[in-house]
């Protein structure tokens, strides 16, 4: 009976530690998922504000005016893509061996969040002779806002993949009615919608990988305490 007993007390010695470390990855998991969709829904708000009070972004007047059929569900898609890209760009830096390591800090990506929020605060306000102008300045500013904040192959891939996938999600949506825009010059769209996308999603990879890191620190620390 007492071999027993201390069999069973040393299994769940080595069965606790285990079970604790998934237990805190799937809280940690949570947390970082639900804080994701918050900054989501926020730039959301805020970006879109930016397109309306430009008349770039038009909804029915029919879906403004009804609660089941207005833009409610634009903030809570955006949070969700938010947390979902967050958290794939550190799961694909661990996957592919590339850890980004490039100015790890809350004030590199604050700074990331303010070009963000400028990119589109110039493709709102700002008037260009015409809309290849226009692409292409937000393009480089697009470009250049990776290469100042990311620097990685992972994140430039995911960016373009993403903001492809969700150029074609918007130009159904304008397909079938459910908003448009003034003005569009590609197949129902803006020609320049795919720069902003790939800009968003650079900066919610970095705030992703600046959430995760504190999950990678304290591994790390448990590891040397083992």
């Amino acid at each position: 009976m007492v071999e027993v007993s201390a069999l069973s007390s040393g299994a769940l010695m080595r069965r606790g530690p285990y079970i604790s470390m998934i237990t805190n990855r799937t809280m940690n998991l949570l947390i970082r998922a639900a804080m994701l969709f918050m900054v989501g829904v926020f730039l959301a708000l805020v970006l879109n504000l930016l397109q309306v009070q430009r008349n770039v972004t038009l909804f029915p007047p029919d879906v403004l005016s009804s609660v089941f059929s207005s833009a409610w569900w634009v903030p809570p898609c955006c949070g969700t893509a938010a947390a979902l890209i967050g958290l794939l760009y550190p799961c694909m830096d661990r996957r592919l061996g590339e850890p980004h390591k490039l100015k790890r800090e809350w004030s590199n990506v604050m700074r990331c969040v303010a070009v963000f929020v400028g990119i589109n605060h110039a493709s709102a306000k700002v008037d260009f002779a015409n809309n290849v102008q226009l692409s292409l300045t937000l393009a480089a500013l697009s470009v250049g806002l990776w290469w100042t904040f990311d620097r990685s192959r992972s994140g430039f891939g995911l960016g373009v993949v993403i903001a492809i996938l969700a150029t074609l999600a918007t130009q159904l949506l304008v397909y079938n009615g459910v908003f448009q825009y003034t003005s569009p010059d590609f197949l129902y769209i803006r020609s320049w919608l795919p720069c902003i996308f790939f800009a968003g999603v650079i900066t919610v990879g970095n705030i992703g990988r600046q959430l995760a890191l504190y999950e990678y620190k304290v591994n790390q620390e448990k590891t040397h305490q083992d």
